[in-house]
């Protein structure tokens, strides 16, 4: 009797043997043949491709003369001379200021690195530079530096900067697009610095 169960056992073994090896082998067959599709997703900071960009025209202030797109939809504020356009994490930053002479590479590297020094936490990395756009010759400074802490997160974020400053006829206006520092927005902010134009 005891050697019947035992043959009864090794019996019942082998059937859930086989049973197991079965099911791992459909589950690796089906596998092979189909994969997840991968979820596509920006890094925090980038601007998405189908941004719309539209004209901004300053209406009042004591200089109007000039244009300039900024994308669509993000929130407008007014700080002091200056007109600020933000997003979640970037900001399109315009200023215009009267000014006799053309900026140049080396009074932006005098004068203007100094202040901005003194004024954005953690500045670092500036580079200046002459560059071309399409309104023609500008100025353009590149730094990074650490935004404010955020009030809800407590977070900071380390921001890469690029100021264009255009000047005619005794008016000097200064861009700053900023955002973080491993966001992908070159072709944006082409864009934007770009459409810069007087009129």
């Amino acid at each position: 009797m005891a050697a019947r169960t035992r043959t009864y056992a090794v019996v019942g073994l082998a059937v859930v043997a086989a049973v197991t090896a079965g099911c791992s082998g459909s589950g690796s067959s089906s596998g092979s043949t189909a994969s997840p599709a991968p979820t596509e997703s920006n890094p925090p900071g980038d601007i998405p491709d189908n941004q719309v960009y539209v004209a901004y025209r300053p209406a009042g202030g004591s200089f109007t003369g000039f244009t300039v797109k900024v994308p669509e939809g993000w929130a407008r504020t007014d700080q002091g001379g200056a007109t600020v356009f933000t997003d979640k994490l970037n900001t399109v930053k315009i200023t215009a200021v009267s000014a006799s002479r053309r900026p140049t590479t080396g009074s932006v590297t005098s004068t203007v690195v100094p202040q901005l020094r003194s004024q954005v936490p953690k500045f670092a990395a500036a580079k200046v530079s002459e560059v071309t756009r399409r309104s023609g010759p500008v100025v353009l400074l590149t730094y990074q530096g650490d935004s404010a802490k955020d009030p809800v997160t407590g977070k900071v974020v380390r921001d890469a900067f690029e100021r264009y400053a255009f000047h005619r006829a005794g008016h000097e206006v200064d861009l700053t697009l900023s955002g973080p520092v491993k966001a992908d927005n070159v072709d944006p902010w082409r864009i934007v610095s770009d459409s810069f134009g007087w009129r």
